[in-house]
């Protein structure tokens, strides 16, 4: 059930977004919705290929939206699946959230059905790659 809390405007967005995904081959449709340090909301689908590996993720499109539009922090995320099981981000989405976000933006996942999951890019990406790594 969705949760008391969540963020309503968000999930409403992600979930028209995962309406226009295409995905022609897997069936599959996710929408992604992240919200700026400014409070603005970018959103994108996932948009196939039929080079598998040249498929944009939901989340992927939605940050490249983000960045293009001036955004520089992420604050929160939801991302709606198409099917009944909750999903969370790959993990090359979940490096590219590290990018953008703090260890505790949470990131809300949700099923077709509004069942809910929350985690922190912390805990989806422990031990992260960062910038702290470089030096």
């Amino acid at each position: 059930m969705m949760p008391k809390d969540y963020p309503a405007d968000m999930f409403d967005l992600a979930y028209t977004a995962m309406k226009k995904a295409y995905m022609p081959y897997s069936k599959f449709s996710v929408g992604a919705c992240v919200k700026d340090e400014n409070g603005n909301l970018y959103t994108g689908c996932n948009v196939e290929n039929v080079s598998y590996s040249l498929t944009l993720c939901a989340e992927a499109v939605a940050l490249g939206n983000l960045v293009v539009h001036g955004g520089k922090r992420i604050t929160e995320v939801v991302i709606v699946a198409s099917s009944d099981t909750i999903i969370s981000p790959c993990g090359a989405c979940r490096q590219r959230f590290r990018e953008f976000c703090a260890p505790g933006v949470k990131i809300h996942m949700f099923n077709q059905k509004g069942n809910h999951k929350m985690r922190t890019i912390g805990e989806l990406l422990p031990e992260s790659f960062d910038t702290e790594n470089m030096i």
